[in-house]
């Protein structure tokens, strides 16, 4: 099984790596994903933040602070949703990657819907996966 993950933006400025699985896999319904996605929900993985390696593009990732305590990057070139992590509070050593933008194959666990109350009303979740909010 691959422990090293490399993934990187759409205009290929920004690559990274990931030097463990990512954990905590969830497809978020919240507005927040959505509009930062433009999609009809976002999906994530997470990762300790030292187990995050950028390799290239650094200086093209902007940050958005979206909440008091979350912090969104974006790849200032093309747009690309990357990763959102807390500022705060028990998962700040914590970075979720956006698992659209991983380049290595990946296949989850286990996985979950979140936030299904927010999602749009032209979507309905997959019943493989469980929703939790």
């Amino acid at each position: 099984m691959t422990e090293e993950y490399q993934g990187s933006c759409l205009c290929a400025a920004v690559s990274y790596e990931l030097l463990t699985p990512p954990k905590a896999v969830s497809h978020c319904h919240c507005s927040q994903c959505r509009k930062g996605h433009g999609a009809a929900f976002a999906s994530y993985g997470s990762v300790p933040r030292k187990a995050l390696r950028i390799l290239n593009g650094a200086t093209c990732i902007k940050t958005y602070a979206s909440s008091e305590t979350v912090l969104r990057e974006f790849c200032a070139t093309c747009g690309s949703t990357l990763f959102w992590s807390r500022s705060q509070g028990d998962f700040a050593e914590w970075v979720s990657v956006a698992l659209g933008t991983l380049d290595t194959p990946f296949t989850p666990q286990k996985q979950k819907h979140i936030h299904v109350d927010s999602a749009v009303h032209w979507y309905t979740p997959s019943s493989l996966c469980p929703e939790i909010d």
